[in-house]
């Protein structure tokens, strides 16, 4: 897999390559930019207001705990 980076941008049905908390970008007609956490191995989904116009760009990446070697 490729190196994720902050700031790398992804679309509905992508596949979340990282945890973290991620900007989402809608139809500026629809709503404002904010964020939300997305975990690894889950699917970036559609918007229910613009369907498959939002964009998520990562902010920053996080481990979740349940995958961390400490707390597994």
């Amino acid at each position: 897999m490729a190196e994720v980076n902050v700031g790398d941008v992804f679309e509905p049905g992508d596949v979340v390559p990282k945890s973290g908390i991620y900007r989402v970008i809608h139809d500026h007609r629809h709503a404002q930019p904010h964020e939300v956490t997305c975990i690894y191995g889950k699917r970036f989904p559609p918007c229910h207001g613009c369907g498959h116009h939002p964009r998520f760009r990562l902010v920053t990446a996080a481990q979740h705990i349940e995958t961390h070697d400490l707390f597994k």
